[in-house]
C-alpha cells in the first residue's frame, strides 16, 4: 500500500535560485515518514521519542530533476520489508509527472540507549498490513 503526503516546496526549503536545497528534501522525507507514523501506525513520533526512537540506518537517494519555489510534490512512501527491529521503506516525489526524487531506506526501532529492540506486536502488525505485494 502507498502512503501519500502533499508538500509544497516553500521559501524555507531553497537556496537562493529558487531551487530546494538537497538537504530539505532530507527533511521532507523524516517530515513524510512522521506522518506515516501518525496516520498509518496510529503512533506519532510524539508518544514515544525520548524514551525509543525510529533512526535512520541506511538511506540511498538519487535526485531525478529539480524541484523549484512553489512546486507541489507529491511524496509516497511504500513499505518494502519489515524485520523484527526495521523495516525498510521506498520513497518517490513527483510534481506532476515528474519524478524529483527516489530514496531508499531502512529505519530500526532502538531504545532509550540506542539499541535495536523488537517492534511492538501491534505496530508490526500494522506495518506488515502495509507491505507491498510481491511482484
Amino acid at each position: 500500500m502507498t502512503f501519500e503526503m502533499k508538500q509544497k516546496v516553500l521559501f524555507k526549503h531553497c537556496d537562493p535560485a529558487g531551487i530546494v536545497f538537497f538537504p530539505r528534501y532530507f527533511e521532507m522525507m523524516n517530515d513524510c515518514v512522521e506522518a506515516f507514523f501518525s496516520d498509518v501506525l496510529e503512533w506519532p513520533f510524539e508518544s514515544f521519542v525520548g524514551r525509543e526512537g525510529v533512526p535512520t540506518a541506511s538511506i540511498e537517494t538519487n535526485f531525478v530533476a529539480p524541484s523549484l519555489h512553489g512546486d507541489h510534490l507529491l511524496i509516497a512512501l511504500v513499505v518494502e520489508r519489515v524485520g523484527k527491529t526495521s523495516f525498510s521503506y521506498r520513497m518517490t516525489a513527483h510534481c506532476g509527472e515528474q519524478k524529483r526524487f527516489e530514496t531508499r531506506a531502512r529505519l530500526v526501532f532502538v531504545n532509550d540507549r540506542g539499541r535495536p529492540q523488537p517492534w511492538p506486536d501491534a505496530i508490526k502488525a500494522k506495518l506488515e498490513r502495509q507491505l507491498e505485494p510481491a511482484a
